[in-house]
């Protein structure tokens, strides 16, 4: 299968992505599943050993018009989330339940979220507010206040900052309710808290996530684990 090679299988869109290594100059193929509404890749598999678990899309309506902002990837430690799943799951179920999606919003079973810009002209500071909103509502609907808190995910982000077409922003919760965030892979905030942990997380996979086809295929992943 080469880079122009599409293959589908199942629910998912697989090929293999040619790129350049940046020490070298060398190429180097990659395995990615691209998300269909926008054309998007995500690779299969993180460097740190992360596996793709699902792909979606962010939409927000502006003016009666649904308007894609960004696409993403929902990554996660296989062998930590096998684990706390197995270890409080004691029936497997046909279909994935609120309970095992609670699992893995409550629990570090390092997720990673991986946002590639799709729409035009966004800045640090328009995401920052989009995080202030989406967050926000989430840490109420988890029981807890809304705070300025939230505007420390974009952490040393400059407000100026253009995000251009294919600008990649990374989410990620570490072991100890760690929250870090990065800007077109450069680290700009790393700090304890889990409940900014759990909302980042609830956002995909709550009640009402931002994509519900996303969440739908998190959940397949989650059977197949148990």
């Amino acid at each position: 299968m080469n880079s122009n090679t599409l293959l589908t299988t199942g629910n998912r869109d697989t090929k293999e992505k040619t790129t350049e290594n940046g020490e070298n100059g060398d190429e180097k193929t990659i395995a990615v599943e691209v998300e269909r509404k926008t054309g998007i890749s995500f690779p299969l598999k993180l460097s740190d050993g992360k596996e793709l678990k699902a792909v979606g899309v962010r939409k927000k309506n502006l003016l009666g018009f649904s308007i894609k902002i960004y696409s993403f990837g929902i990554y996660a430690d296989n062998e930590i989330l096998m684990g706390v799943l197995r270890s409080k799951i004691v029936k497997a179920e046909a279909k994935a339940t609120k309970d095992m999606y609670s699992i893995v919003i409550d629990n570090p079973v390092g997720i990673t979220v991986k946002m590639v810009i799709v729409f035009p002209n966004l800045t640090t500071s328009m995401v920052r507010n989009n995080f202030n909103e989406t967050v926000g509502a989430a840490v109420k609907k988890l029981g807890g206040e809304k705070s300025d808190l939230t505007k420390r995910i974009m952490g040393e982000a400059k407000d100026g900052i253009k995000l251009t077409l294919g600008s990649e922003i990374e989410i990620t919760c570490l072991p100890g309710y760690v929250l870090e965030t990065k800007v077109h892979g450069k680290v700009v905030n790393k700090f304890e808290s889990e409940l900014l942990c759990r909302a980042c997380v609830y956002l995909y996979l709550g009640d009402d996530p931002l994509d519900k086809e996303a969440k739908e295929k998190f959940g397949m992943s989650l059977l197949s684990l148990i």
